[in-house]
């Protein structure tokens, strides 16, 4: 059986909310023993809500938390949190899959996501929304997607909010050797 726990972390894109399953093999298994399902930030569009029986759990986010934490500070270009699974459908977890792909620092635009996806044409839309969708913002960095001709596009999270992550990783890469 699983349980849904949830937490909330602050961060510059203000307050997050952290949502997984935890199951009893699960727990100390690994760092809090949760898989992550979904990180929303405040007025996500379609963002999640906390529901009635869901569990206040911040220890279970403890690892989380600390990505989250070095990834803000500069720190850490990556993610390694366990996330939950079977979550969209088929076409959407091969768009998410790119989109895990996409290296720190970088963007592709929504024709080359669809492309690699084999929905070029008229399948650009399709991937638009797959990535509008995307349940974990910042972890699977759908940020990192822009238009073909290099404007900011389509951000569940708001405009403002993928121009700072990508001001935040530009930012990064600039001020290595």
């Amino acid at each position: 059986m699983t349980t849904t726990v949830y937490a909330r972390v602050e961060s510059p894109l203000g307050e997050l909310l952290l949502v997984g399953e935890e199951s009893a093999a699960d727990v100390g298994k690994r760092a809090g023993g949760v898989r992550l399902r979904s990180l929303s930030v405040p007025g996500q569009k379609g963002g999640v809500a906390v529901q009635d029986g869901w569990r206040y759990a911040p220890e279970a986010f403890t690892e989380v938390a600390r990505q989250l934490d070095a990834y803000f500070a500069g720190r850490s270009t990556r993610f390694d949190v366990p996330v939950a699974e079977g979550l969209g459908t088929e076409f959407q977890r091969r768009v998410w899959a790119v989109l895990e792909s996409i290296p720190y620092g970088s963007t592709v635009s929504y024709g080359e996501v669809a492309a690699q996806v084999g929905a070029s044409g008229a399948g650009v839309r399709a991937v638009g929304t797959a990535i509008g969708r995307n349940p974990l913002l910042v972890v699977r960095p759908c940020h990192r997607v822009i238009g073909a001709d290099g404007a900011l596009r389509g951000y569940a999270g708001g405009l403002e909010r993928k121009k700072l992550l990508l001001g935040l990783e530009g930012g990064a890469e600039r001020s290595e050797p």
